[in-house]
């Protein structure tokens, strides 16, 4: 049966739902933004975010589209370890609490990561971060498109393209109309959206199904996705892990938030943020082991949690999802859009191109910035060439190999500056080669453990001084 046979929602209703949060979005944007004409306050909304809203935006930032419909995907292809692994993604958020304290201390002017690779390890470290985290940013950001479209055609029969080109522009609206406090305002109500929508769906499959239910079906019908024994799942288990680390560590999205926290929130912030988050992934990928209990048809393993939870409860069900999803889509991209232009308007075009650009111009260059995003990463969605997973983590190799020259380079005053470049090219390049001959559940592993060993080797052999207060870079006057 096709998708359109099979969808619960009327094209209609979707449609409707997806105006009336669009709506909601670009208004919270404005009201929240209304009042930023400063750089500083458009793209660090003034580094004053408090404890509240700062462990809300980093929550809400991490359940991302691809949590609420990866993790069921990952389920139903790996079991257990599958959304167990996914919900070690939270060791990320928790690890870098400590960072994010040490980041605003040692950086108080900052504005990117590239700041600090730049300033910590030279020019030429610097540019293989910037490509590294680019092309991260496009991969998750086109996830993120993906998962639009992916999810009103799973629910409603709309098709894949058109769904994505909607919800990629109202995200891009509302950041293009509020800036850094918009997100952050707006991640604040999705996350509570996200945390609703996902209570209330486990409890209604646990009470329509029940566990026994669903465990004997996977007994009878999928066994292995009961083996605490998969060697693929394990070392997903392991590679989800590092990853997580890796696009945590080196991602701006993670970097600015740690400069708009008021001082002494980023580390309470973001480890509360990890423990809330943790269970988030757990609860989406339960939701995948009741397919073998309903003998659910699934066309694509990206579309089970969708489609299953639509079809055991029906109208409500689908409903749910849909919001919870475009929660969870928007509050991601919304704050990767807003952390790509940063990076890219400060780490290339100032820095490259317009040194004695004045603030006003860097301002209205990030709102053009996150308008281009937007349309490139739209071009880079039209064409469905593969699923979430397969996508997502063929970034792995080269962000896992960022995780020991940022962590190094935060504490240790001798890691070799050299060392640190060598590792970010030897790690990505022995990751991405792991992801094609072995699988992608293993590019992030490889990656970071290249990467460690060049960094600990390096400095062992080679040690470097590096004087703190290089970091206190004075942010420009003019």
């Amino acid at each position: 049966m096709s998708i359109q046979e099979t969808a619960i929602l009327e094209p209609g209703i979707a449609w409707l739902l997806i105006a009336l949060f669009t709506a909601l979005y670009v208004g919270l944007g404005w009201f929240f933004g209304r009042k930023d004409k400063e750089l500083d306050q458009f793209v660090l909304a003034g580094r004053k975010v408090g404890l509240a809203v700062g462990t809300a935006t980093a929550m809400a930032t991490w359940v991302t589209s691809n949590t609420t419909m990866m993790a069921p995907q990952l389920a139903y292809q790996m079991g257990i370890w599958g959304m167990v692994g996914y919900s070690l993604g939270a060791v990320g958020l928790i690890l870098f609490a400590p960072l994010a304290k040490r980041i605003r201390t040692l950086m108080p002017h900052g504005y990117t990561s590239g700041d600090f690779v730049r300033l910590r390890y030279g020019n030429l470290a610097w540019r293989v971060f910037l490509g590294i985290s680019i092309f991260y940013s496009f991969g998750w950001l086109v996830s993120l498109g993906m998962a639009g479209g992916v999810l009103t055609h799973a629910l409603s029969g709309i098709p894949y393209w058109q769904g994505m080109s909607v919800i990629l522009a109202a995200c891009v609206s509302y950041t293009l109309i509020g800036g850094f406090r918009a997100v952050i305002g707006t991640d604040f109500i999705q996350s509570i959206l996200i945390l609703i929508g996902l209570v209330i769906l486990a409890w209604m499959v646990i009470g329509r199904i029940g566990f026994d239910e669903i465990h004997f079906s996977l007994e009878r019908e999928r066994p292995e996705l009961l083996s605490l024994m998969m060697p693929a799942a394990i070392m997903f288990l392991f590679n989800n892990l590092l990853f997580g680390m890796g696009e945590i560590f080196h991602s701006n999205v993670w970097w600015t938030r740690a400069y708009s926290f008021r001082e002494g929130v980023g580390l309470w912030a973001y480890l509360l943020a990890g423990l809330f988050w943790a269970p988030i992934p757990i609860v989406a990928g339960f939701i995948a082991l009741a397919g073998p209990a309903l003998g659910t048809n699934i066309p694509a393993a990206d579309m089970v949690g969708p489609i299953i939870s639509a079809e055991l409860l029906g109208l409500a069900g689908a409903v749910i999802v849909l919001i919870m999803v475009f929660a969870a889509l928007a509050s991601s991209l919304d704050s990767l859009l807003a952390a790509t232009a940063m990076l890219v308007v400060r780490d290339i075009y100032y820095r490259h191109l317009r040194p004695q650009a004045t603030a006003d111009h860097l301002r209205d260059a990030t709102k053009v910035t996150i308008l281009l995003l937007g349309v490139v990463t739209w071009l880079l969605c039209l064409p469905r060439i593969t699923t979430l997973a397969e996508l997502l983590h063929f970034t792995g190799a080269f962000v896992a190999s960022t995780i020991w020259p940022i962590a190094a380079g935060l504490y240790w005053r001798r890691t070799n500056r050299w060392g640190a470049t060598l590792a970010m090219v030897a790690g990505s390049a022995a990751g991405i080669i792991a992801y094609f001959q072995i699988g992608f559940y293993v590019g992030a592993l490889v990656g970071a453990a290249v990467s460690m060993v060049v960094v600990l080797l390096t400095t062992w052999i080679r040690p470097q001084e590096f004087d703190w207060e290089q970091l206190k870079e004075a942010p420009p006057t003019h």
